[in-house]
């Protein structure tokens, strides 16, 4: 459940983005980062590790308004894609209200994506959540390596693969571009604020 202060008249809601490690997670948030730089009033903290990759989180706050006379802070995170990781992205996903799950569209991460979702239902199931009850959204990204002829997997195969028991809206997206980044947001932040409302009422 967000995190609701009734003093400040505040709610923090908690995103993360979670899936297969090089898939494309920090750069999601590097990209909104930049696109609404105005509307952030943080910095972005990355934890890099040797190998480049982010290691803890990034932690991008960014206020969306008031709902139901409450201010809305949204917080978004990511967790650390590498196996070795797994205590730290369980970590992560205490109190999340919404789950982008980022699947890296390389025909070769084919495995990675299903392991990496299964994880993610494995490490939800700590915190007493299903993954079929808190909104989630999967973004297929860098369907623009397409382009330069790295084989992709179809649309329908990542529908089968990652897809077919959650039902729920997907992107096929380009991290690097900015391709359907800020539509996959909006639609994470717009099912987890609806699930919200529901919760206060």
């Amino acid at each position: 459940m967000a995190f609701v202060n009734p003093k400040k008249k505040e709610v923090q809601v908690k995103i993360v983005y979670y899936g297969p490690g090089r898939g494309g997670k920090t750069t999601n948030l590097e990209y909104i980062y930049q696109k609404f730089n105005n509307r952030i009033k943080t910095e972005m903290v990355t934890i890099k590790t040797h190998g480049d990759r982010t290691l803890f989180f990034d932690f991008l706050p960014f206020d969306i308004g008031k709902v139901n006379g409450y201010d809305v802070k949204i917080q978004l995170y990511t967790v650390p894609g590498q196996v070795k990781y797994n205590a730290t992205r369980r970590l992560v996903l205490r109190g999340v209200d919404g789950i982008v799950f980022v699947a890296d569209a390389m025909a070769v991460r084919r495995e990675k994506n299903i392991l990496s979702l299964k994880n993610l239902q494995e490490n939800l199931a700590n915190y007493k959540k299903s993954v079929f009850k808190v909104p989630i959204v999967l973004q297929y990204n860098k369907v623009d390596l397409a382009e330069q002829g790295i084989p992709l997997l179809p649309l329908e195969t990542l529908n089968k693969d990652l897809n077919s028991r959650l039902k729920t809206a997907s992107f096929p997206a380009s991290a690097l571009t900015g391709t359907n980044v800020v539509a996959t947001m909006k639609k994470i932040i717009s099912m987890t604020m609806a699930s919200i409302i529901n919760e206060l009422k």
